[in-house]
Formats: C-alpha cells, structure tokens, sequence
C-alpha cells in the first residue's frame, strides 16, 4: 500500500473549511463532526468507505481496552509514528490523559491542521504544543487501487 498525494489529501480536507459542526454527519457543506470529516476526505482521495462506521460516543473522556479509531484506522491506512506525520496525514488525539483517542484532524503543514470542532465547524488552525501533545496515533490516506483491466480475447 503506498500513501496518496499529500496535496490531493490536503486540498480535499480544505474543501471542507466552513462546514458546520454535525455529530456522526459527513456532508461537506451541510455537516460533520471530526471523524465524518476524515470519511469525506478519504471518500474524495481513496474512494468508498472500506467499512460501516457504529454509532459512538462524543465522550472524550471515555476510557476502556480499545483504541477503537487507531485499530479501525490500522485496518485502512498506513501507520506512521506521530513524530513522522508529514502534511496530509491524519492525526488522532487523545483529548484526555488515559482516556481512548477519540479526536481527528489532517495536517496541512508543520504547524497547522483541519479538524472539526463542536460549535467552531471545520477550521484550519495551528498545530499547538497543546495540540500536538495530545497526537496519539498518526496514519496515512492510502493512494487509491489502480483498477484492474482485463486483457480482451
């Protein structure tokens, strides 16, 4: 699996900016929340959802076993250390110490991501040390399979 265009993910993500905050909601323009966003932008770079996303929780402070967004993301994405996010690489942040990571964003460049923020919309805003010591996991879109020709007889 090799990682899609940063500039395609990038320019995706921004398509994004203003939409309006919705819980478990992906339609750019109409609404998101965080993770609907990143289902757009993968939508818009690699094609169909790979899975159903469940209903969750808006609980940031949910603790429990499973990192449920990093394992779903590691079924689907290339995992890279946070340390390595590059431009374009989503980002998953723990929003609260020992609780499951349960925040997404895309980073644009050094020092700057898009995210979907409750009452704020997507917004592009700058990678914060605050920010950046809550990154968690850190993962690449996948380029998009080449289709496949047959050989006609």
């Amino acid at each position: 699996m090799k990682p899609a265009a940063a500039r395609k993910v990038i320019a995706a993500a921004r398509a994004w900016l203003g939409t309006p905050y919705h819980d478990q909601a992906s339609l750019k323009g109409v609404g998101c929340d965080c993770l609907g966003l990143a289902r757009g932008v993968w939508r818009e770079v690699v094609g169909g959802e790979p899975f159903i996303i469940p209903p969750y929780s808006r609980d940031w402070g949910e603790t429990g076993p499973h990192e449920v967004l990093a394992e779903g993301a590691r079924g689907a994405m290339l995992e890279i250390a946070p340390d390595d996010a590059v431009p374009g690489a989503l980002l998953i942040f723990r929003m609260e110490r020992r609780a499951i990571a349960k925040h997404v964003g895309i980073l644009t460049d050094a020092v700057t991501f898009i995210h979907a923020y409750e009452r704020l919309g997507v917004i592009e805003e700058p990678l914060t040390q605050p920010w950046r010591r809550r990154i968690a996991f850190a993962f690449l879109f996948p380029r998009p399979a080449s289709p496949r020709y047959k050989k006609k007889p």
